[in-house]
């Protein structure tokens, strides 16, 4: 079978409430187009991301699974059962499922991304029966699949380890874009909202889940004195956990240092990476992680978690500590707010490592992952 037809099974993407995985599908398409502009490629949306528009049905062809994706059993309806008939019509001859799970039957091809195994490591980050939901629905997708693609060699040692016999796993490292321009309004703009007045900022663009630890990052700044505490901006989009973080905020006496925005638009999150002076990554487990990268190509010094993937990607241009000690936190924190010449290393090097994971160079290795699944040379 040659490889002529592919579809990108998106059914999972809410725009604005799906974490990572929504970047990661929205850079992967134009990269692939670039990469490979012969290739076919549809992709298949809920109603959610059909309503709100992207690079699917703009840039490359849609069609819409007729689901609410925010209701999870009217995801799960649309993955497992309307799905493979919807991909079977249009002809795939791959089917890649780019959110961790994917339908268990159809007459083409099967590839899938797993990002982590976040649901076996930390199964308190899903919420109620959640975690059972994923555990069983993830088991699917990766025995039914032709081939796994995880994003580092930490998830792949995760899923080696969860998932005996998984089949062929293929190791692509996320790529970063370049980052947009963004215009002097639109930071004065963002300042004056979250009134960061003149201090330092300190970033720390995370979902609002509990394997993301930043209970600890909150009591991390509790002990730097506030003559030298920086503003953290924590954006995210809301989880039933961020309430829990308020109240930490407020019985920690930090109601005036900490600003919860929720999911922001790009153009504002552009403007917190153009004011931030740190940014701040204390999660407990990533499969990839790449806000760092994110952070590291717009020349924001780092200093983020040992643990999981994270020495992987950022190298040797973060500040590592012990994400279980929120002393270390705080000291990797004013080291970076202190130490110019600290802060213009890492900024450089940053720069060298973030240039390392190019969108192109993830395209490339997708499409050869294809062609294994389809048999091709």
């Amino acid at each position: 079978m040659s490889l002529g037809h592919v579809g990108l099974n998106l059914v999972f993407l809410v725009p604005g409430e799906t974490g990572g995985m929504e970047p990661y599908a929205r850079d992967l398409i134009p990269a692939l187009r670039a990469e490979r502009p012969d290739l076919r490629l549809t992709a298949f949306v809920n109603l959610e991301a059909a309503e709100s528009g992207g690079p699917w049905g703009e840039e490359i062809p849609a069609v819409t699974v007729p689901v609410r994706a925010r209701r999870r059993s009217q995801w799960v309806r649309g993955e497992q059962q309307l799905l493979p008939c919807l991909a079977a019509r249009a002809g795939v001859d791959v089917l890649h499922s780019l959110g961790n799970t994917g339908p268990a039957w159809g007459g083409f091809r099967r590839v899938l991304t797993v990002h982590d195994l976040i649901h076996r490591v930390h199964p308190e980050a899903h919420f109620g029966h959640a975690a059972v939901a994923m555990r069983w629905l993830v088991l699917l997708a990766i025995r039914r699949s032709d081939r796994v693609i995880v994003p580092s060699e930490a998830t792949r040692a995760d899923l080696e380890r969860f998932v005996k016999a998984a089949g062929p796993i293929d190791v692509i490292p996320q790529g970063v874009a370049p980052p947009p321009p963004v215009s002097p309004g639109a930071v004065a703009e963002c300042g004056r909202r979250l009134d960061l007045g003149d201090r330092p900022l300190a970033l720390a663009a995370s979902a609002q889940r509990p394997h993301k630890n930043l209970p600890r990052l909150l009591e991390a700044m509790a002990t730097i004195p506030a003559e030298r505490r920086p503003v953290l901006v924590i954006p995210g989009y809301p989880t039933p956990h961020g309430a829990e973080l308020r109240r930490q905020a407020e019985a920690l006496g930090l109601a005036a240092d900490v600003r919860f925005p929720g999911w922001v638009p790009d153009e504002e999150l552009e403007a917190l990476f153009a004011i931030a002076s740190v940014f701040v990554f204390p999660s407990l487990y990533e499969g990839f992680g790449l806000p760092v990268l994110e952070a590291m190509v717009r020349g924001v010094p780092v200093a983020c978690s040992d643990r999981a993937s994270l020495p992987e990607v950022a190298g040797p241009a973060a500040r590592f500590f012990d994400p279980e000690r929120p002393e270390e936190i705080a000291a990797a924190i004013e080291a970076l707010l202190g130490d110019r010449d600290e802060a213009d290393r890492l900024r450089a090097a940053g720069y060298e490592q973030a240039a390392r994971f190019t969108s192109s160079a993830r395209a490339k290795a997708t499409i050869a992952s294809y062609e294994r699944a389809v048999g091709d040379p």
